[in-house]
């Protein structure tokens, strides 16, 4: 049974930082790939950063790039995104996903395979 439960989501200004970490339990963490995606109200599930089995290769979304650090440290079996010059636009519930069939992000499709999600974090980035 794969589980995966966020945290680290909160309030914070325009400008500023958060940290989110995703805690997975059951088998085979480091064997795949693992993804952030967002949600914000109105708008659909997006992607955000994604991260290789081994955490050598990552890809992120053009509208986080140079902002967001996606990381993953497979001993304690935790993905993590670093937040950084958040902007109002990144309010959403942030989601932690595994893929169940894929070693590497499939960036033509960031969603392909993401069959294990968590419930969820809030963030909210006010003006």
């Amino acid at each position: 049974q794969v589980r995966l439960v966020e945290s680290g989501g909160g309030l914070v200004q325009t400008g500023g930082s958060l940290r989110l970490s995703c805690a997975a339990s059951g088998p085979f963490f480091s064997n795949y790939a693992m993804g952030w995606f967002r949600q914000a109200p109105g708008k659909e599930r997006e992607f955000v950063s994604g991260i290789n089995w081994n955490g050598d290769s990552t890809i992120s979304a053009d509208s986080v790039k140079g902002r967001f650090t996606i990381s993953r440290d497979n001993a304690m079996n935790t993905v993590y995104l670093q937040m950084n010059s958040l902007k109002p636009e990144d309010t959403a519930v942030y989601y932690c996903a595994r893929n169940r069939i894929l070693r590497d992000m499939l960036e033509t499709d960031p969603f392909y395979g993401m069959d294990y999600w968590g419930e969820g974090t809030l963030v909210t980035v006010s003006s």
